[in-house]
């Protein structure tokens, strides 16, 4: 399945004045990067993945919506996959609690 692209454009939109936001291509979807670190990405089996503090993701966690992100059967602490309509389950709170948590970590730009 490709990614959504519609929804990339969402994304596209809601960091186009976001210092330091850039794009790649990874795991079959579209990753936005912030000084170098995954903040946000569209997947490639639909929804969103979101990076968030590891410590924090359980609270947001609901079992339908909100789930943990699973790579290859392993859960990926700080990653959530997050089913969204795009227009109305807070796509833009999700996207700006990504990119505060990779804003948060040391910069991988040299």
């Amino acid at each position: 399945m490709a990614y959504d692209r519609d929804l990339a454009e969402q994304i596209r939109r809601l960091t186009s004045g976001v210092d330091d936001v850039s794009e790649r291509q990874m795991f079959g979807g579209l990753a936005f990067l912030v000084n170098g670190n995954m903040a946000v990405a569209v997947s490639g089996q639909g929804g969103l993945l979101v990076r968030v503090d590891p410590v924090a993701a359980d609270a947001w966690i609901d079992g339908e919506r909100v789930t943990p992100m699973e790579m290859r059967g392993r859960p990926m602490h700080g990653w959530l996959h997050v089913l969204t309509d795009r227009d109305s389950h807070g796509l833009e709170e999700w996207v700006s609690r990504g990119i505060d948590f990779a804003r948060s970590l040391p910069s991988k730009r040299k």
